[in-house]
């Protein structure tokens, strides 16, 4: 027979639970945000734009899951949508650091790579990225804050995200 837990262990996984439904509670709010995202993503999708992602660390894991689905099979079978991460280059990335700066490592592949019409989205866990939200943050022009993302259209040139 498996060990009891002890209740130690009980407290912490229910305040875990607490905690995940209070943040998805919360998160009602926050639907015209995400809606007026997800149409910015549809209408470049429909023009044979790019979604371009990126973060630090965990944000980047998520920007690298976020464009795995977008290329592949979300939900239902449907056509390929484009698609890049922009942290997962460490040659690229690194040539730009040594380079450059650590700061500009997305700044200059958004630069290089983004077109009118493309969707740039920026990752960040803290909210403290400098290379992602700071001065040397990509060059865009902001459309809607999401969470604790930037998504922006990459037509225009801004430094920092709207805020709603």
């Amino acid at each position: 027979m498996p060990d009891t837990p002890a209740p130690a262990s009980r407290d912490w996984m229910a305040d875990q639970l607490a905690d995940h439904i209070a943040t998805a509670e919360a998160a009602g709010p926050l639907l015209p945000q995400v809606r007026a995202v997800a149409d910015l993503l549809c209408a470049s999708f429909a023009n044979r734009g790019i979604l371009y992602t990126f973060g630090n660390g965990g944000s980047a894991a998520d920007a690298q899951h976020l464009t795995g689905e977008i290329i592949g099979h979300y939900k239902r079978d449907r056509r390929p949508l484009g698609a890049v991460t922009l942290s997962t280059d460490p040659t690229t990335m690194t040539c730009i650091a040594n380079d450059y700066s650590y700061d500009d490592v997305f700044s200059r592949q958004v630069t290089g790579l983004a077109r009118a019409g493309d969707v740039v989205a920026a990752f960040t866990t803290s909210g403290r990225s400098a290379n992602v939200l700071g001065d040397s943050a990509p060059p865009a022009r902001p459309a809607r804050r999401p969470c604790c993302s930037r998504a922006a259209t990459a037509d225009r040139h801004a430094s920092s995200p709207t805020t709603p």
